[in-house]
């Protein structure tokens, strides 16, 4: 416990005057995130050993990053297939040694985790960019802390025992109180563009899908038979340990367009 406190104060300390940069800086240190990110997943199916199909990923993985609105242009499309059509004739040139089934890890792979930091980087450039990345981020951290607490102390019904088996629904829902709460303090000091019902039901969806991206991490992780996502943080785990929630909160408020 010493060490995971000592490690997240070191990470806030590191971390968040980042943050207030803007431009070249910030996005230097989000792409450094992601491909860290990015080789963890591949580092739990073992895949790191192929350094081509490797290669390839992060190079794909960091077109997501620079290309704006890659999803919207049939030349986003175009680069996504040439991406596949690489990958499945690298499958016949090393004989099936790389499946059909580590191509398509691959892509997902830097679709999930490359776009999910796409669109951090994004709210960081709209109006308000910091006023919104802050609300996020406390909005993870009370559910995190709402769910850890309640759960404690109320917690009696299991929310999803195959994948993590000491969260429970009243963990669950103490995370999405805890963080309604702190997103109306939040907006008190730091007005959230929109109405405050609205903010609610955003906070309210937030906390959802923060629990969700947390879930989904714990079920990759289980299937891998690994405990963490890798060791870059002592007590917390690697990088997409501490930021699986970011890649479904983020951009869950795009597509609502609750940022833009």
């Amino acid at each position: 416990m010493k060490t995971r406190i000592i490690t997240a104060i070191v990470a806030i300390l590191l971390f968040f005057p980042i943050i207030f940069l803007s431009g070249l800086t910030f996005k230097i240190v989000m792409y450094i995130i992601t491909t860290i990110g990015f080789l963890e997943l591949l580092h739990m199916r073992n895949m790191t050993r192929f350094p081509i199909p490797t290669f390839l990923g992060v190079a794909f993985l960091w077109s997501l990053l620079v290309y704006d609105e890659f999803l919207y242009f049939s030349s986003g499309l175009e680069l996504l297939m040439f991406f596949v059509l690489i990958l499945l004739g690298y499958t016949v040139l090393v004989k099936n040694k790389f499946t059909f089934e580590d191509a398509g890890f691959l892509i997902l792979a830097s679709i999930y985790v490359g776009l999910g930091f796409y669109y951090v980087i994004e709210t960081r450039e709209v109006d308000n960019g910091l006023v919104y990345i802050f609300y996020v981020i406390l909005v993870i951290l009370s559910t995190d802390s709402g769910a850890y607490f309640f759960g404690r102390a109320f917690g009696k019904h299991k929310l999803w025992p195959k994948i993590s088996p000491k969260k429970t629904v009243e963990g669950a829902l103490g995370g999405i109180l805890l963080a309604c709460i702190v997103a109306v303090v939040f907006d008190y000091f730091f007005p959230v563009p929109g109405a405050l019902f609205e903010l609610i039901i955003v906070t309210i969806l937030s906390s959802i899908f923060a629990q969700i991206g947390d879930l989904v991490e714990s079920a990759i992780k289980r299937h891998y038979d690994v405990k963490d996502s890798g060791k870059l943080l002592p007590g917390h785990g690697g990088i997409l340990d501490r930021f699986d929630s970011w890649l479904f909160v983020f951009p869950l408020l795009h597509f609502i367009h609750f940022i833009s």
